[in-house]
């Protein structure tokens, strides 16, 4: 027993079992095993492109079909601007003058001030100074610009440093009215999960800011409903403690606060599929919060129909497979023409044939529970220098099957696993549409699809002392392993991530 009675006490009280505790040291004592890379996937090999007249059956077929079903959007939005802000923090720590620290070692900020007129809230931020007899002007002909630049991070003024990035002015329209991303999050759901005039949106957000946001909701969907004219339904909700990773210490031991407490820490992204399991709809969009864009949004709207139709077609070739598979007796040719749809579907790469089957009953099992799991389609963009996982084909037990697998998965000193993972032409902009309901319209347990072993172990400080932290497999990649999976490409101007309050400069934010 590697735990005192008092730590039983904590980890019970945390909704953890002993067992999993103890599952969650093993493996930082035996580390994760990196994923097997056979190829990377490839358009025509792994990664679906659709001609624009085929795009537009699967908007149609969409449209058609959504006031019939349940649709909903699930935004994972706990995200904190601090890392957005890094460089501007460093600034108002390391500036002191023009002689100690010249302006220009600061490129970000010197960009940000150079243009500091071109961002969205630069209305707010003016605001904000004037109300101190302060001015955006003046400070810049004096070369305050620690000035600037503090009244944007700090309380003082917009308080970005501290704010999620689901507040922060993004866009201005071209009335000159500013937009969150928020807002653009209801501008999308209006558009592509509008189902009989109801949109429902979730956002996963920290505890801490469920205030701020509730004040957002209620200032801001009356005017969008009439705007759009449809009815929101809107719900928060967060990464539950019990989701939390156990720390230890760099000798892979249990690590105790200086209260005799142990440390536990929030399991990355991964501890999210604890709150999509929660929600109960025939589709469900997941995009992240700062994935937006105001100059395409139009294309971005018609790219989420695309995907959800796309889902939708693959939806129903399951539920006829599986209907097919539900006969007492199939003879060999339907179960080879099963096995040849779904090889067509590009579900996976290795199906087993039959020949690998002493009877028929044993195959037509096996395919029934081939078919018998989630759904995601995840749109796929050529990858042009942007970070980021990637689609490939990944072997484990045996079968080769269709992953999105982050750089830390991939074990790089591997001359042959390095290689096969610079041949990617594509990256995962977290652009998915997934279906978690059976045919008879009950729900997966999403938890007995995770590949446990697919987490991330890397190296924190807590308290001056180094320590080892634990997430749990990704939210679109270990967490969703063992589901169906069909990659399709979608283009460049759909992924639009905002990682420094520079990337607001770009083309695709103004």
């Amino acid at each position: 027993m590697i735990f005192s009675k008092e730590d039983v006490e904590q980890i019970k009280a945390q909704g953890l079992t002993i067992k999993e505790a103890e599952e969650q040291v093993e493996n930082f004592v035996n580390g994760f095993k990196p994923m097997q890379l056979k190829k990377a996937a490839t358009i025509g090999d792994g990664i679906n492109s659709f001609s624009k007249q085929e795009i537009k059956y699967f908007i149609s077929l969409y449209r058609n079909e959504r006031d019939k079903i349940k649709v909903m959007k699930f935004v994972p939005a706990s995200g904190a601007a601090t890392r957005m802000m890094k460089d501007l923090y460093s600034f108002v720590s390391d500036y002191k003058d023009e002689k100690a620290t010249p302006f220009h070692t600061f490129p970000l900020v010197q960009k940000l001030i150079e243009n500091i007129k071109d961002f969205a809230f630069y209305p707010a931020l003016q605001e904000a100074m004037e109300k101190d007899n302060l001015s955006v002007e003046q400070c810049l002909k004096t070369k305050d610009y620690k000035a600037i630049v503090e009244y944007i991070l700090l309380e003082k003024g917009l308080n970005y440093g501290k704010y999620p990035k689901a507040w922060i002015i993004f866009h201005k329209n071209k009335d000159n009215s500013v937009v969150t991303p928020f807002e653009e999050h209801l501008m999308e759901a209006a558009k592509y999960c509008n189902s009989n005039g109801e949109a429902k949106i979730e956002f996963s957000i920290l505890k801490e800011h469920l205030d701020g946001f509730k004040k957002l909701k209620k200032e801001l969907v009356p005017l969008y409903e009439k705007q759009y004219k449809v009815k929101y339904d809107i719900s928060f909700s967060f990464q539950q403690h019990s989701t939390d990773t156990i720390a230890v210490d760099m000798s892979n031991q249990p690590f105790h606060t200086a209260e005799g407490k142990l440390l536990f820490r929030p399991a990355g992204h991964g501890a999210l599929i604890e709150n999509l399991n929660k929600l109960h709809s025939d589709i469900i969009f997941i995009k992240n919060i700062d994935n937006v864009s105001s100059k395409y949004r139009k294309e971005t709207y018609e790219y989420k129909e695309f995907l959800a139709g796309v889902l939708l077609k693959a939806k129903q070739k399951i539920y006829s497979l599986q209907k097919k598979l539900e006969k007492k007796e199939c003879s060999k040719q339907e179960l080879v023409s099963i096995y040849n749809i779904i090889r067509r579907q590009a579900f996976i790469s290795e199906v087993k044939n039959y020949t690998e089957f002493n009877t028929l009953l044993q195959y037509k099992r096996y395919l029934k529970n081939f078919l018998d799991r989630p759904l995601r389609v995840c749109g796929m963009v050529k990858n042009e220098g942007e970070p980021g996982g990637g689609p490939f084909f990944v072997e484990k037990d045996g079968e080769v099957s269709l992953q999105i697998v982050e750089k830390a998965q991939v074990d790089l000193n591997s001359l042959e696993q390095s290689k096969i993972f610079m041949q990617a032409t594509h990256f995962n902009p977290v652009d998915l549409v997934i279906s978690t309901t059976k045919a008879d319209g009950k729900k997966y347990r999403l938890q007995n699809f995770v590949d446990k072993q697919a987490g991330f172990i890397s190296e924190k400080s807590f308290a001056g002392q180094t320590i080892k932290a634990q997430e749990r497999p990704g939210l679109w990649n270990g967490a969703m392993s063992d589901w169906l999976t069909i990659f399709v490409e979608v283009p460049l101007s759909t992924f639009n991530p905002v990682k420094t309050i520079i990337d607001l400069l770009k083309e695709s934010h103004r």
